[in-house]
């Protein structure tokens, strides 16, 4: 196997192109951001395969922008194991989004009980990030085509963290300092 992207190629938060706006994506495509697309995708599927995770020393990821690659464009790309057989081969579904804005949400707010975690932070985070449970995000595919989708739980909060990264927030500004666990009893942990 060929690693195309690497932990070294994902850029640390000290990097202040993770604090910029990511510019929109004209159409076509380049061929060089359809090629990172690529990457990226293949990048997170071997994050999630154990074996070969550990093999590389990957951390397991489960959205990347382009900006933590250090392209400042307004795409990312997710990809959730839905695998329901640890002995089969791991199954992905794969998600793309270019010029990507969120256009609907739910009242209802939730957070990761274990923490929020970015491939771009290389350190323990301790708090409590506040995401809507369900989200409608609205962009385009690799062609161009308007496309929308819907997600809940996990996968909204994937797709709210990555959208932060295109506007140059990371996880770690949503929480506050002084009182990282603020509102908790207002929010729904998963």
């Amino acid at each position: 196997m060929i690693l195309v992207l690497k932990m070294k190629d994902i850029i640390d938060e000290k990097d202040s192109r993770l604090k910029q706006t990511s510019k929109e994506v004209t159409f076509p495509l380049t061929k060089a951001d359809k090629e990172m697309i690529e990457k990226m995708i293949q990048f997170l599927k071997n994050s999630q395969i154990p074996e070969i995770a550990e093999k590389y020393e990957l951390r397991p990821g489960m959205g990347l922008s382009a900006v933590q690659v250090g392209i400042l464009k307004r795409y990312f790309v997710v990809v959730n194991d839905i695998s329901d057989d640890e002995d089969g081969e791991p199954e992905f579904e794969t998600y793309v989004l270019i010029n990507p804005r969120m256009i609907s949400n739910s009242q209802e707010k939730i957070y990761v009980g274990e923490g929020e975690g970015c491939l771009s932070v290389n350190r323990p985070v301790c708090g409590i990030v506040p995401r809507y449970a369900r989200v409608t995000f609205e962009g385009y595919d690799l062609e161009g085509r308007k496309i929308q989708i819907r997600a809940r739980e996990e996968l909204a909060i994937c797709f709210q963290h990555e959208l932060d990264h295109l506007n140059g927030i990371l996880f770690t500004d949503h929480i506050d300092p002084k009182n990282p666990y603020k509102d908790k009893d207002s929010m729904r942990s998963i």
